[in-house]
C-alpha cells in the first residue's frame, strides 16, 4: 500500500512543478529518491536540498512547517555575529560569567540550552532573533520563545511557533553561507563550530564516509528529530540540506539514509559502489 502511495506522490510532485524541466536531471532524480525515502518510512518528513552554486532547490514537503527545535541556534549565532560585525558587540563581551564566544561554542557544538538562552537574552529576547530573520527577508521561519519556554510548554509538534519550512531553513543557510549577513571571519567561525557539532552523529553524519566534510546543527524533541547544515561533496560541490522528522520510530536512520542519497547522487560518489534502498538504514558499501 505504501509503495502505491509513493508512486502517486511522485507523480503528483512532478505534475505540480511547472518548472520541473528546468531542474537538472540529477536533481530531479535526487528528489525522487528523497520522496521514496520519506514515504516508505513511518512518520512525516520534510527534506530540502540547495545546490549553493546553481541555486537549484529540490524538496519533499518543502513548504510544510516543522518545529525547529535546536536548529534555531544557527539564527541565534548569526544574529550575534552580525552584531559583532557591526561593531556593537564583541566575541569577548562578558555574558553569564564567561564570554559570548564560549557560550556560542557551547550552543553550536554541544547544543547547550543554558548558553543559548543567555545569548538570546543578551540580544534582546526571541523577538530580536525573529526581527533579524525578517530584516534579511526570510519568511516561513520564526522564533517566538527561548529554549526554556519551548521545553516547558505543552508539546505540540504542529505548533506554528518556533517553526520553519525545510525550504525556509535552506534560505537561512544560504544567508549565513553568503556575504549578505556575515563577514568572512564571522562566517568562518560559524562554519568551524558547525563542523565540530558533537550531537546527533547518527543523522546527517550517520552513513557518511569518515572524511566527508559536514557542517551541521541538530534538533531534538520528544518524537521529533532534525538536522540541517552543509555537505561538501567529493566532486567539490557544496549543498545546504534540511531534514525535519516527526513521528515514526527510525527518524535518525531516515535522515542518515537521505543524506547519503544526496552525497551519492550529486556528489559523484556513485562510482564507489554504494547501493540504495529507500527503507531507512539500507545503504550498503561494497
Amino acid at each position: 500500500m505504501r509503495r502505491a502511495g509513493v508512486f502517486f506522490c511522485l507523480a503528483a510532485m512532478m505534475l505540480a512543478k511547472p518548472a520541473w524541466a528546468q531542474v537538472p536531471a540529477e536533481m530531479q532524480y535526487l528528489e525522487q529518491r528523497l520522496a521514496a525515502t520519506a514515504f516508505e518510512n513511518p512518520g512525516e518528513y520534510g527534506m530540502a536540498v540547495l545546490d549553493l552554486a546553481s541555486g537549484h532547490i529540490v524538496s519533499v514537503n518543502g513548504y510544510e512547517p516543522f518545529p525547529m527545535a535546536s536548529t534555531m541556534k544557527i539564527a541565534v549565532a548569526a544574529a550575534y555575529l552580525a552584531e559583532v560585525d557591526a561593531g556593537r558587540r564583541t566575541l569577548y563581551d562578558p555574558v553569564g560569567g564567561t564570554t559570548a564566544l564560549t557560550l556560542m561554542d557551547r550552543m553550536m557544538v554541544r547544543s547547550d540550552n543554558w548558553a543559548t538562552d543567555l545569548l538570546i537574552q543578551t540580544l534582546g529576547g526571541p523577538g530580536a532573533i525573529d526581527y533579524w530573520l525578517r530584516a534579511h527577508g526570510l519568511n516561513g521561519i520564526r522564533v517566538d520563545r527561548n529554549i526554556a519556554q519551548l521545553l516547558s510548554a505543552r508539546r505540540d509538534l504542529r505548533d506554528i511557533r518556533d517553526s520553519s519550512t525545510p525550504v525556509a531553513m535552506l534560505e537561512l543557510l544560504r544567508l549565513v553561507d553568503g556575504d549578505r549577513a556575515l563577514t568572512p571571519g564571522s562566517r568562518a567561525l560559524l562554519m568551524d563550530m558547525m563542523r565540530r557539532c558533537a550531537t546527533g552523529s547518527n543523522r546527517i553524519r550517520g552513513l557518511m564516509p569518515r572524511d566527508a566534510i559536514v557542517e551541521n546543527k541538530t534538533g531534538t524533541l520528544n518524537r521529533y528529530t532534525s538536522d540541517v547544515g552543509f555537505l561538501t561533496l567529493p566532486n567539490g560541490r557544496r549543498v545546504a540540506v534540511a531534514f525535519f522528522a516527526r513521528g515514526g520510530e527510525n527518524r535518525p536512520a531516515v535522515i542518515a539514509t537521505a543524506a547519503r542519497a544526496i552525497y551519492d547522487t550529486i556528489g559523484g560518489a556513485g562510482a564507489a559502489g554504494s547501493t540504495f534502498d529507500s527503507t531507512a538504514g539500507h545503504i550498503a558499501a561494497h
